[in-house]
């Protein structure tokens, strides 16, 4: 069944949901209502309290004034009809009121309560409205009459609105203040991790985003460094494998060239059915060994290769490479022969010693010219490979093991393989727990020298420095100088 187009549209598109940055929003804002609403309610029950408190003492205060002036009075309360009208004009009710028995301004018991304080200030209902009210004696006598001073509450309320509105107003203010405060915060919170999200899209389709810049609060710096460092191994590891898919390429090119050679020959009847099974057995064993490894390390989860450390002869590894690859330097009208004149014991892995051996050969092949040398030599703890090619230019030798280098320089004007044959060289020998170097000159050939641990004690004599010699003066004459029986030569061209 075919899976969704590249274009469709993907799950979480479907469902559309609030971003982190709404969602801090949001919930600053209301974090901000909330608080801002529970304030105003208790401002506004203390503000109404203060203004009827004050009310209250403005009431307390006329009474007492009132009381003053008609205690001096001839006739308690005679007064009071001159001042009625200012009073009625701001809804207020002053009278003189009996202390023996309710009346309209003291209903109920409140006379007695009056007639035992002398002085009461309180608030009092009278038929359908609330009045604040304060009673105070409106004569010295008997106490037979008392000044009671009414306000209706109502007009207290008219008094707090005010303070109601200004408080509406400042919580209005606060409100779109926190509002501008949380978007603001909301987007400095919710920009790295928008970069994050974004540079991880990029990883899911396998590109390489840009570092994403560590800043913002601990948490959201911390986030910012861990992916980066993530996305820099991610980096390396799909690096690694990209290498290492290239290595194992170039690693199964050459025992499968070898089979193909050794079958073209056969049926060309250019070599012995005997010998050429032998050897396509030998390479078809590697190259199943090779795979068995492929498998190990895609269970193991590793990108390189196993290395089996044992005694190994040199010379037999240096008559190997030269069988291998005797075809190719008869196509390619190259001499290419083996030095080995005693057993050349080493410590390492016999495979990828041949690996190594190979590798140094197909590119000794490629580069030297119609008529030249490629010579394999090897002594104890020694494989050296020269030949009589273009050679290297001494900025050349320190980075010829880098990976693509050399292709990258002369792919334009010399033949060049893939640019990982001597990159994988530098591996294995290294695996091996030995070293690899070069030596070479701007068109006198290329020399290329491993060394392995030895199984004896021996220093290394650099015995082959006579044979290089001669190889290097046959480059220039077309004629070699060594000794026939000392050399193990395959084919010569002719």
């Amino acid at each position: 069944m075919a899976g969704p187009a590249p274009g469709s549209l993907r799950p979480r598109d479907k469902e559309r949901r609030p971003s982190l940055r709404t969602n801090l929003f949001v919930a600053i804002v209301l974090v901000v209502v909330l608080s801002i609403g529970l304030m105003l309610a208790v401002g506004s029950v203390l503000t109404r309290r203060a203004v009827e408190r004050a009310t209250m003492k403005d009431v307390a205060h006329q009474a007492d004034l009132l009381a003053a002036r008609e205690r001096l009075a001839i006739y308690p309360c005679g007064r009071l009809k001159e001042i009625r009208p200012y009073f009625s004009r701001q809804n207020e009710i002053a009278a003189c009121a009996p202390l023996n028995r309710p009346s309209k301004y003291l209903p109920g018991d409140l006379y007695k309560v009056v007639r035992a304080k002398k002085r009461l200030n309180g608030t009092v209902r009278i038929g359908t409205r609330t009045y604040f009210y304060a009673a105070r004696p409106a004569n010295k006598a008997k106490r037979r009459l008392e000044l009671v001073l009414l306000r209706p509450k109502s007009l207290g309320n008219n008094a707090f609105y005010p303070f109601l509105v200004g408080l509406l107003i400042a919580a209005g203010a606060g409100i779109a203040l926190a509002a501008l405060a949380a978007f603001l915060l909301a987007r400095r919170i919710a920009r790295p991790v928008r970069r994050v999200v974004d540079a991880t899209r990029h990883l899911a389709e396998e590109r390489d985003p840009e570092p994403v810049p560590i800043e913002g609060a601990y948490e959201i710096a911390s986030l910012a460094r861990a992916f980066n460092e993530m996305a820099e191994q991610l980096a390396q590891a799909r690096a690694a494998e990209k290498q290492f898919l290239l290595s194992v390429s170039h690693e199964l090119k050459t025992p499968l060239t070898a089979i193909r050679g050794y079958a073209e020959g056969v049926a060309e009847g250019a070599f012995d059915m005997d010998e050429a099974v032998t050897t396509i057995s030998v390479e078809a064993a590697r190259l199943e060994r090779l795979v068995r490894d492929l498998l190990d390390l895609a269970r193991m989860n590793r990108t390189d290769f196993s290395i089996h450390r044992e005694n190994v002869d040199l010379a037999t590894i240096a008559g190997e490479a030269v069988r291998r690859y005797e075809a190719q330097a008869r196509d390619f009208e190259v001499t290419l022969e083996a030095f080995a004149p005693a057993p050349s014991p080493a410590i390492g892995d016999p495979d990828r010693m041949l690996q190594v051996a190979s590798n140094l050969v197909e590119n000794a092949l490629r580069l030297t010219p119609r008529g030249g040398i490629v010579r394999v030599s090897a002594e104890p703890g020694a494989l050296v490979v020269e030949d009589t090619g273009p050679g290297l230019s001494e900025e050349d030798l320190p980075r010829a093991f880098e990976r693509f280098y050399l292709y990258s320089r002369y792919s334009s004007d010399r033949p060049v393989g893939t640019g990982l044959g001597l990159s994988i060289v530098k591996e294995l020998t290294q695996g091996m727990g030995g070293s690899v170097e070069v030596a070479a000159a701007a068109g006198s050939g290329t020399r290329f020298t491993v060394r392995l641990p030895r199984t004896t004690q021996d220093d290394f004599t650099d015995g082959l420095q006579a044979a290089n010699e001669g190889l290097m003066q046959a480059g220039e004459d077309g004629t070699s100088n060594s000794a026939p029986d000392q050399l193990l030569s395959r084919d010569e061209a002719r």
